[in-house]
Formats: C-alpha cells, structure tokens, sequence
C-alpha cells in the first residue's frame, strides 16, 4: 500500500507516527508541531498535479466572492461549481509557485495546492470594482495565465513562524527546508510568508508563498526578474562557500542596491541572507539523497505543470537536476 502524505491528507486526519515532529518536549497542553514528514513514495509521486493530484483540480465556472488585498499581487477568492473556495493569484508569480510547491512536496515538506490555469472564467468580478489586476481582467471576466490555490477542508490558520525562532531550529528538517529554498531561488523569506495551520494532530508548519523562485537570489530591479526567469536562474550562484563542515548558498542575496531608498524593505531583506548561510554540509547531503530519487520527468512535469514550454521546462529541470548533484557531492 503506498502512503502519500501531504498537506491535504494531514488535514485528513493521517496518523501522527507518519509525520517528523522536530519539537519533542512541546509545552504542556500545546499541540506537536510538525515540518516535514518522510516522502518514502517520492520516485512515483505525481509532480504535474502536485499533492492535490488530479482529482482536485479546479473545477469551473467560478464566482468572484472578494478580492484579497494581501502581499504585491493581485488576489482574488472565488467559489467554483463544486463548492470549493479557490484563491486565484495573477502575475509574474502564477508560473514559478506551482512548479516550486511541486518541488517542496516531493521532498516532503507541506505546502498549499496550487495549480496554473491557462484560461479562467469568474463570474461576478468587475474589472472596475477590484483595486489590483483590472486590466488582466477580460470582458465577461476572462483572465488568462494565473494560480489557483485551493482552500482544504479543516483549514484553520493560527499565525505565522519566524525562520529564526521555532520549534525546529538547528534540525535537519529546517536545514532542508533553507536548503529546498536556495535551490529554487525563493528569495522572498519573510517571516509573514511562513504559516502555522491547527488541525487535530497538531500543528503544521509550512512556507505558504513560494511565488518569487526561479529567477535570481535577490529582489532585482524588476519583478520579470526576479521571479521566473529562465536565464536568471541559469546564471545565478547556488553554492557560494564550501568550507569546512558547512556551505553557504547564493539565496536570499540582499536586493538589488536601486531598492536602498526602500530603507525598511532593504534592511529587513539584507537580513535575510543569514537563511542560506553556514548550513551544515551533513543536511545537503541528506535533503540531495531525497532529491535524487527523482526522474529527470518528474522535475520536468513540475514545470510543465506550470505552464511552461516543453523547452523550458527542460532547462528549468537541468538546472534543479545540477543542483541537486551539487548537494550530493558535497
């Protein structure tokens, strides 16, 4: 019997003894908390429909019930004919957030259900009643390129965790976790991205906003960029010191210097940089032998998933392919 855990099946209900808890001594009366569980299914785990899979994707046509005013990009929370809520993001983050939750959840970490839809219709949303996104928005409320993040039932989210203050800190679990964001180039680690969600077993930890990968380590000077960016990727640093008994990864940089007039964005990202650095040498190896059971076709379906060209898709693949070597040969 093959076992597939993911964020999903965790509401569910799966038994906890399935699960890593870092946390072994939580305070009294508190729930275990929880950040990755082992993915000993990973060689045949279906990267092009993600831990959703098939049956949850979405399922139109849809009715626009309230725009979301969270984050940069235009959001916007509908209902399809099932009855399933559904956020739909637009923007240069719909492309790289499903190929990268595909990525995370292969190498056992929970992550939301996101799928890229090339066409959507929404009924009900009028391009002059939203703030953000009007003009993506068609006649009859066509909108083309976006991800759509499905609402799990027993979805309850309790707050936020800070990458530096956590149950996990200094486990390999959190270590692969800061490993997993420097090899898709996910340089948007705010602690606000970072999710706690309730459920009967416990709780669950997660990176909640995988939006800004694939592009380069930093906030450059345009978002197109940034995020989802094939030669950007390609060309950017993963290790950038192999020392002793640690590494320290290209990811998160400090952004691009055009952003110092943004005085408290630019401290609090230059901040960040110590996520990549002085990570344990023992870890990379731990997270690349997860990463290797994957095919050269199950990373490529991650992106294709995304949208991507066929041709695409494979130069993103090489690259998370080398790097996964890169672990490896540490």
């Amino acid at each position: 019997m093959r076992i597939n855990v993911h964020l999903s099946a965790f509401l569910a209900l799966v038994p906890c003894f399935f699960l890593a808890a870092a946390d072994s001594n939580p305070p009294a009366g508190d729930k275990p908390a929880h950040l990755w569980s082992e993915p000993t299914d990973i060689a045949s785990r279906d990267l092009f429909y993600g831990p959703g899979g098939q049956e949850h994707q979405p399922v139109g046509p849809f009715t626009f019930e309230k725009e979301d005013m969270n984050g940069t990009n235009p959001k916007y929370v509908v209902r399809g004919q099932d009855g399933v809520k559904w956020k739909v993001k637009l923007g240069e983050e719909a492309r790289p957030e499903p190929a990268a939750s595909r990525l995370v959840w292969a190498a056992g970490y929970f992550v939301d259900e996101d799928y890229f839809v090339a066409n959507v219709q929404v009924h009900g949303i009028v391009p002059a009643n939203v703030r953000r996104g009007a003009k993506q928005i068609g006649p009859d409320g066509f909108m083309h390129g976006v991800r759509m993040k499905r609402y799990l039932k027993g979805e309850d989210s309790t707050g936020q965790w800070a990458w530096a203050q956590n149950p996990f800190s200094g486990t390999r679990e959190l270590n692969g976790l800061r490993i997993m964001m420097a090899l898709i180039n996910n340089w948007d680690l705010k602690d606000e991205n970072n999710k706690v969600y309730d459920t009967e077993n416990g709780r669950i930890y997660f990176v909640s906003d995988l939006g800004a990968s694939f592009g380069t380590t930093g906030r450059d000077v345009t978002r197109a960029e940034s995020k989802g960016n094939l030669n950007n990727y390609i060309h950017s640093t993963f290790i950038r010191r192999n020392s002793g008994d640690t590494v320290d990864f290209g990811d998160p940089s400090r952004p691009a210097m055009v952003h110092a007039f943004e005085l408290p964005e630019f401290a609090s990202r230059v901040h960040m940089e110590w996520i990549g650095k002085n990570v344990p040498k023992a870890d990379c190896r731990w997270i690349g032998k997860i990463l290797a059971q994957l095919s050269a076709a199950q990373i490529t379906a991650s992106f294709r998933a995304a949208g991507y060209t066929p041709d695409e898709a494979g130069a993103f693949a090489k690259v998370v392919e080398d790097r996964i070597a890169q672990l490896n040969a540490l």
